[in-house]
């Protein structure tokens, strides 16, 4: 038996998962509501530096992922809809694109870093 303790959307669940022998199906108790506690906070993952100054347009990741690929540096002159980043969610790659013509001012990630959805990943003049 393994004891996991579970966070989803702010609620704390305590979960035991049976192992199942051979052949057989796994079964795993019902999920018990744990006590009300304060989430524990992760150490954050160090943020990259952003290069460059904050430009105007902020590009934001639309969902939680990694980011895969940057394929735009600060400085680049961008066309609307030209990938400026890849980041993988779900197991598929997503190319982040410029929403209007512009200059990158700033990458404000790195390549394999985890971002969460809304997080500003770039931004344009």
């Amino acid at each position: 038996m393994k004891n996991y303790t579970i966070t989803v959307n702010g609620n704390v669940y305590d979960v035991t998962v049976e192992e199942a022998a051979e052949g057989a199906a796994a079964v795993a108790a019902a999920p018990k509501a744990a006590p009300k506690a304060a989430p524990k906070a992760a150490a954050p993952a160090p943020k990259a530096a952003a290069t460059g100054a904050q430009g105007s347009v902020k590009i934001t990741a639309p969902m939680p992922g990694k980011i895969l690929a940057i394929k735009a540096d600060a400085g680049k002159a961008v066309k609307k809809g030209e990938a400026i980043l890849v980041l993988e969610a779900m197991k598929m790659e997503n190319e982040i694109v410029a929403p209007q013509d512009g200059t990158v001012a700033s990458i404000n990630t790195s390549v394999g870093a985890s971002v969460e959805a809304g997080e500003v990943l770039a931004t344009l003049n």
